[in-house]
């Protein structure tokens, strides 16, 4: 391994007290290690206690290092291994974890999300698409898929099929007995459809017309909205690239929990990830190079 970075030397001359002409001639070529290691052999005791300081004192360590310089955090982060750079990810802000979800093709990113559990894929949802947007995008079969699911009860399917108008139910019913239908009113008409045996009450809810469908879709996941998870991941990923543009892409995946913001950066390439990760708050970046990677401070200290 080989770190260059660029060394704060005007602040290490300043607090060991060396002569610009002593430096110049003396320490023009030397590494941090060595001109601290010559002073402290000189009895400079500023040298002594800088040398003790340099394992625990953070701003010190951000100040002597230009650790603020996203440049010299990158130098130091090229030459870790992906599980040394994953040390960094839990302390970065999840807006700074975003701004890495761009490096992925919207292939990729999609990919991914589909991966997340339903209640994050559908918040990301929600970030891009209203209710009533979303239900009018997802195919035919996926609102079929949602009418007819077991998790959903049928006495609520019953209560929001009230609002569909009188002719749409009978033309149904008919459709599904072959036997003319009469009733009083919708509440009658749906008292009848609820009396149906399971599987012409399923044939009842496949055989609307979509814009009933998506109007019962609606009205119920309004109510409830945890049951828009119910529908496949693939179908809002499809929806979201179908309609949306990468940036509108990133920005909605702002919804996802730290933790899935962690496991899809994870997966950038380590020069990429080392990008990402030089935008990390300055003082916790020092932090966890002091705590967990003492031996890569001595590493730049000689150079």
């Amino acid at each position: 391994m080989s770190i260059v970075i660029d060394s704060n030397l005007a602040y290490l001359q300043n607090r060991l007290g060396i002569s610009a002409i002593k430096f110049e001639e003396q320490y023009a070529n030397m590494s941090v290690e060595e001109i601290l290691e010559a002073e402290a052999a000189s009895g400079n005791q500023e040298a002594i206690k800088l040398a003790n300081e340099l394992l625990n004192n953070v701003n010190l360590l951000i100040k002597l290092f230009r650790l603020s310089d996203s440049e010299n955090k990158y130098e130091i982060l090229r030459e870790m291994t992906s599980q040394e750079l994953q040390l960094f990810l839990p302390e970065m802000e999840e807006k700074d974890l975003v701004q890495g979800l761009y490096y992925f093709s919207e292939d990729k990113l999609m990919a991914m999300l589909e991966d997340v559990p339903p209640e994050q894929l559908v918040k990301v949802v929600f970030e891009m698409f209203s209710k009533e947007e979303v239900v009018q995008l997802l195919p035919d079969e996926q609102l079929d898929k949602f009418l007819t699911s077991t998790d959903i009860d049928k006495n609520k399917i019953l209560k929001h099929m009230q609002s569909i108008p009188e002719e749409y139910l009978i033309q149904v019913m008919e459709n599904v007995s072959g036997q003319p239908v009469e009733g009083n009113d919708n509440i009658d008409l749906v008292k009848q459809i609820g009396e149906m045996n399971p599987l012409e009450f399923k044939e009842v809810l496949t055989s609307f017309q979509p814009t009933q469908k998506q109007q019962l879709v609606l009205s119920l996941g309004k109510e409830h909205p945890e049951w828009f998870q119910l529908f496949d991941a693939d179908a809002y990923t499809n929806m979201i690239q179908t309609h949306k543009q990468k940036p509108d892409m990133v920005k909605g995946m702002a919804a996802l929990e730290q933790e899935e913001l962690i496991k899809m950066t994870e997966e950038l390439p380590n020069d990429l990830l080392s990008i990402v990760i030089t935008q990390i708050d300055t003082e916790k970046f020092a932090e966890i190079l002091m705590d967990r990677m003492p031996e890569m401070i001595a590493e730049f200290l000689m150079k």
